[in-house]
């Protein structure tokens, strides 16, 4: 599950420290599927996976880029399957994740709010039960992410209505990750209207003044 933070106080300890972690144990993750790829055999290595994320967070989509220039698959969606480094996959390893809910009131309580990313992302097997999207908009889940380039149009009209039921915004990204990708800035949106609840749902984060709203 992703869940996206916007316009918290990047100054709060508690968030700050969760964060921390989160970043910290990205690393250890990494490098234990790089390990786990060269015994199977793929000639991909640390140095290169940390050169190719260009100082940012090291993800998967590093990793997997790493495995075609090394030739170990022919595309990055070949290494995004059970064989390689997909959710159980045989090269795959797991990290740390605060419990969504806690999650949530983590970037409630430093003054921002949060988004469900992709909740219908079914081309990657990822789907959250309404049931658990009824749980984060009950402790404070502010939007659901309806237009997504891997979400088709049924899923974002349900979500859409899901969204209206619960009383959170419906929003929308690219979900951009680089050349990488196919899908870049600016495929989807969000609509001004639902920018400007986001807004009015912070506290935390950087504010327009009225005069500029």
């Amino acid at each position: 599950m992703h869940l996206l933070g916007y316009l918290f106080d990047p100054g709060d300890a508690e968030l700050a420290a969760e964060i921390a972690r989160i970043r910290d144990d990205r690393v250890i993750r990494a490098r234990t599927m790089v390990e786990r790829l060269r015994e199977l055999g793929a000639d991909v290595t640390w140095e290169r996976v940390r050169a190719l994320a260009r100082g940012e967070a090291v993800g998967r989509p590093h990793i997997a880029r790493a495995m075609v220039e090394a030739g170990a698959v022919a595309t990055i969606d070949e290494a995004f399957t059970p064989e390689w480094i997909a959710p159980g996959g045989r090269a795959h390893a797991d990290r740390y994740a605060p419990d969504p809910v806690r999650a949530v009131g983590l970037v409630r309580a430093a003054g921002g709010v949060c988004v469900l990313a992709h909740p219908r992302a079914r081309a990657y097997g990822y789907v959250a039960p309404d049931e658990l999207i009824a749980e984060l908009a009950a402790a404070g889940l502010a939007g659901l992410e309806a237009d997504h380039p891997d979400q088709a149009p049924p899923d974002r009209a349900e979500l859409r209505g899901l969204a209206a039921d619960l009383g959170v915004v419906a929003t929308g990204s690219s979900d951009d990750h680089g050349a990488m990708t196919g899908d870049r800035l600016g495929a989807e949106t969000t609509a001004p209207a639902a920018y400007e609840a986001l807004l009015d749902a912070a506290s935390g984060g950087p504010r327009r003044s009225p005069e500029t709203r």
